[in-house]
């Protein structure tokens, strides 16, 4: 088929490898514009463009495809159909009817659940045993298009979203080659979402890092893993920002915040506790528990948080 790609972060470059490597002409592919990263703020690419750049793919970097220049671009590469993998942009009607088996979405859940811009992280930070990626049809609405596609993936007790990330992409990547064949060939069978089972997945931010110690220990074990590489969960040492990495849940219990037992480093929670793993103090490496308790005093009964 000869297809238009959308996408950008590292999630979406295997979809893109995939449809490569299945022999489809990719007639170009559309990114999201190079932005500032790091604490340099230097201008960086994104992945999905890198990947295009390195196999000789035109790249389109349009600020909104609600432009009549970027609409006429792709509507000149003719395209039979439109993936889209984690684009970030909202493709307006005029784009969606463009090709003639429309626009189909590699979403990272088994939607209806968890629509939006975060789904691998919440469905980690809420305790689910299990995701999945769903391929649709897209429509107007946000994650709102007809079923086509789905598979379902456990999410391990360990596993955090920047695994999960790993094992959603490479699903996806190959779920996308096996729904274009099946769609070729009218074997997919369009399903409505049912919207009275629809939850939404709003992008992270800082503020929903903050550890509170009085949920279970399974909970701040979630939210450490769900909030993995980015924003990372964190609580608060003598008033310094404490980053925590890495937990593990354990049984015994306390005062909520309090640290228990320092060999391992374990803090009560509402229910149980966790041992932490891996830390970074505000101003200092990231190290192992072992490590940092070389360094800094921290004693049975301390108090983490603010």
């Amino acid at each position: 088929m000869r297809i238009v790609f959308m996408g950008t972060p590292d999630f979406a470059v295997p979809c893109l490898d995939s449809l490569v490597k299945a022999g489809h002409e990719i007639a170009g592919v559309f990114t999201q514009p190079d932005k500032p990263r790091g604490r340099k703020q230097e201008l960086m690419p994104p992945e999905v463009k890198v990947y295009a750049v390195d196999h000789g793919l035109d790249v389109y970097q349009p600020a909104t495809l609600r432009s009549a220049e970027a609409q006429d671009i792709i509507r000149s590469l003719a395209p039979d159909v439109i993936v889209v993998a984690a684009y970030g942009k909202i493709l307006p009607k005029e784009v969606l009817d463009m090709p003639p088996y429309g626009c189909i979405n590699v979403h990272g859940s088994l939607l209806p659940k968890y629509r939006g811009a975060a789904p691998i992280q919440w469905s980690v930070i809420n305790g689910d045993s299990h995701t999945g990626v769903t391929i649709m049809q897209m429509g107007e609405g946000l994650d709102t298009g007809d079923i086509l596609y789905t598979k379902e993936l456990p999410i391990g007790i360990d596993d955090t979203a920047e695994s999960m990330f790993d094992k959603l992409s490479e699903l996806g990547a190959r779920m996308i080659t096996e729904a274009l064949d099946m769609l070729v060939k009218g074997e997919l069978t369009p399903v409505k979402q049912d919207e009275e089972l629809a939850t939404y997945a709003p992008m992270l931010n800082k503020e929903i890092s903050v550890i509170d110690w009085t949920k279970t220990a399974d909970r701040v074990h979630d939210l450490v893993r769900g909030l993995y590489s980015w924003p990372i969960a964190h609580t608060y040492l003598n008033g310094k920002k404490l980053k925590i990495f890495c937990t593990t849940v354990c049984e015994r219990s306390g005062t909520p915040g309090t640290v228990i037992s320092v060999d391992p480093l374990t803090v009560a929670c509402g229910e149980g506790s966790v041992i932490i793993r891996e830390l970074q103090l505000e101003g200092k490496k990231r190290m192992d528990s072992k490590s940092f308790m070389i360094g800094h005093k921290l004693e049975i009964d301390s108090v983490l948080g603010e």
